[in-house]
């Protein structure tokens, strides 16, 4: 398995970015039911999120930390979704700097 590490700047509380990731998970259980397997996130603490989700037969398990001006992502990229790092990472980046972006503050 292949790490993956990717950082998204905000300029928000924590809270406001747990909120945020918490309303995006329920909308992307919804969004992706047909295409992802079930998608499980936990907060293991109150700044570190445990997620688990199966993507075309392939598990992927990694965390979210809230830190105070940025957000990391760990991901473990199993076997074919290695060739793919470029294109996930790009997506994270995207959808996670649309969460947080200024412009929803």
């Amino acid at each position: 398995m292949k790490s993956l590490e990717v950082r998204v700047a905000h300029g928000l509380s924590q809270e406001e970015v747990r909120r945020r990731l918490d309303e995006a998970l329920v909308r992307a259980r919804t969004e992706y039911a047909d295409t992802v397997g079930p998608i499980e996130a936990r907060w293991e603490t109150e700044d570190r999120m445990a997620i688990q989700l199966a993507v075309m037969g392939m598990q992927f398990d990694g965390s979210v930390e809230v830190l105070l001006n940025e957000l990391l992502v760990k991901l473990q990229l199993p076997g074919m979704a290695q060739l793919f790092a470029g294109r996930i990472s790009a997506g994270i980046e995207e959808r996670l700097g649309g969460l947080l972006g200024s412009q929803q503050v």
